[in-house]
């Protein structure tokens, strides 16, 4: 399935953040539900996923392209406070995206916990090949580096299949293209992978 982006609501991104958001098998379930938020059971959803899989940059999206609201990190955060903001969405009718980590939310306060235990629920999972070599190139178009003809095909199947570690990737070979002042070929791949994943997935061929 080919891969569709959301540009997000950035003039210049922050250091290492894409301006846009990549969209693919493991998270076109929540870009359609961002869609059609006035579906969501109480006007309120939470998103779920693994660290650096675009939580963030989809609330910042949602809170900038439509009528809703968007609270990142709501489990580390109070949880009166967070029941407070939930009535007030309640009251002025707007819907709510709240973001949490992979591990889920532990909620302690009762009211909140049956509230948003009512919410719709939702959850990014980790990348296919598609989806990873598409991150990857982004990734890479944002430092300005130039992968390399291949690097996708022979990087991703001897990397951690995360999001941290396609990041963590790019960045080792821009690191060390400009260290070695040499475009990124296989030999830098490789050296990148074995920094990255260890000896053994660096001598992979």
């Amino acid at each position: 399935m080919s891969q569709s982006q959301i540009a997000l609501p950035l003039t210049q991104a922050a250091s290492g953040e894409p301006e846009r958001i990549v969209i693919g098998s493991s998270n076109r379930a929540v870009a359609d539900a961002l869609a059609a938020a006035e579906t969501w059971p109480f006007r309120t959803a939470i998103l779920a996923g693994p660290a650096r899989s675009g939580k963030s940059l989809i609330a910042k999206w949602f809170a900038s392209h439509t009528d809703g609201g968007a609270i990142d990190d709501a489990d580390t955060r109070d949880e009166t406070e967070i029941f407070h903001a939930w009535n007030r969405a309640q009251e002025d009718g707007y819907p709510l995206l709240m973001t949490v980590s992979e591990g889920g939310w532990d909620i302690a306060l009762p009211d909140l916990r049956s509230r948003m235990g009512a919410a719709l629920q939702l959850e990014i999972g980790p990348p296919d090949d598609d989806m990873a070599a598409e991150l990857m190139l982004s990734h890479a178009a944002q430092r300005g580096l130039a992968l390399g003809e291949g690097a996708p095909a022979y990087l991703i199947p001897r990397m951690e299949r995360s999001y941290a570690a396609i990041e963590r990737i790019v960045a080792e070979i821009d690191r060390l293209s400009l260290e070695r002042m040499a475009p990124a070929t296989m030999s830098i791949w490789r050296d990148a992978l074995e920094a990255v994943e260890g000896p053994e997935q660096g001598r992979l061929l």
